[in-house]
């Protein structure tokens, strides 16, 4: 499925979203007494005005991608670049929600608005996140990373809809150093690591926001990306999976290839998040020649989807959450009566 989210792309949110509660993890080494809610938006706070420049590997399995990041703050202007070291040449660049992702090999600039990296930050803002009635903390130790002494924490999910993380975080800052998911039975699924740190780097943002802008000789691309709400598409889920809330829904145009006949079709992707995992539901018409089964599929690391055909639709869910979990989304969704 063309709308399924990058393996890679995937990696680098896992990893944005380790660096924003990584010092909350610290936090709660000190046995403060904080549940994990205000450990996250403490480190939510922390995680935005840490200037850093790294090297960070993403290993699942036998597949392994490294890249080159660049993170600064500068009062309320994040900036970002990531720019892969491994596959298919790229450079994303992100200035708080405008994301410019360039593909020099095919001189291809693809411009996009995201809210933030990852489903988590934008989750603490609603007054009815519930992370701690579904995780809970443990220290499991020290131990020294790249250099630098870090604190291990276990993010222990409490029943078996969500996986757990091992996370090591820096001890002066609470910048995770590395991040390991774990399924069930407490495997390593995937893990990502700065294997070079530079903290407090001197980044300048003026420059970054050059190269951003910097399109010349490429062809920009604006993916046509729609908010709409899944209740309006006709879309519904006849129950709830404990724990995770709709954060968006969107709606992105699919062009037939070039000499195809047929109308434009729209596929629909509903978002969910438990506040640090998150699930995709696709939606999109069925076309017996591109969608012949239906079935689980694992797609690498922690990441695992599962198509079915509704009537004269195709549905497929993803996230990096346990088969069960996926199997409960995609048979809750229905067509509104």
């Amino acid at each position: 499925m063309s709308t399924w989210p990058r393996r890679w792309r995937a990696g680098v949110l896992v990893f944005a979203l380790a660096c924003a509660w990584g010092a909350a993890l610290a936090q709660s080494a000190q046995g403060n007494g904080m549940d994990i809610n205000h450990w996250l938006l403490r480190v939510h706070e922390a995680s935005r005005y840490r200037a850093y420049t790294g090297t960070f590997v993403v290993s699942a399995g036998a597949n392994m991608a490294s890249a080159r990041i660049w993170h600064v703050c500068q009062g309320d202007q994040q900036m970002e670049r990531v720019e892969s070291l491994s596959g298919t040449p790229r450079a994303t660049f992100r200035r708080n929600d405008h994301v410019m992702t360039f593909f020099p090999q095919a001189r291809i600039a693809v411009a996009e608005t995201r809210e933030s990296l990852g489903m988590f930050p934008g989750m603490l803002k609603s007054s009815d996140t519930s992370i701690s009635a579904f995780y809970q903390l443990k220290r499991l130790g020290d131990d020294r990373i790249a250099g630098f002494d870090t604190e291990v924490v276990h993010v222990v999910p409490n029943d078996i809809a969500r996986y757990g993380y091992r996370v090591w975080s820096e001890k002066r800052t609470g910048l995770v150093m590395q991040l390991q998911t774990l399924d069930l039975d407490g495997r390593v699924l995937e893990q990502s690591a700065f294997s070079e740190l530079q903290l407090d780097a001197p980044i300048s943002v003026a420059k970054l926001h050059q190269l951003m802008g910097n399109t010349e000789g490429y062809r920009i691309e604006r993916p046509d990306l729609q908010r709409v709400s899944a209740e309006a598409q006709g879309w519904q889920l006849s129950r709830v999976v404990a724990g995770f809330k709709p954060m968006a829904c969107y709606k992105r145009a699919v062009v037939p290839p070039a000499g195809a006949s047929g109308r434009n079709d729209d596929t629909m992707q509903w978002v969910f998040s438990d506040g640090l995992a998150t699930v995709s539901l696709f939606v999109e018409a069925y076309d017996g020649r591109r969608h012949a089964r239906e079935g689980f599929t694992e797609i690498g690391g922690a990441t695992h989807a599962l198509t079915r055909r509704i009537d004269a639709w195709w549905a497929t869910a993803v996230g990096e959450v346990p088969a069960a979990t996926l199997m409960g989304f995609a048979m809750a969704l229905e067509r509104k009566l």
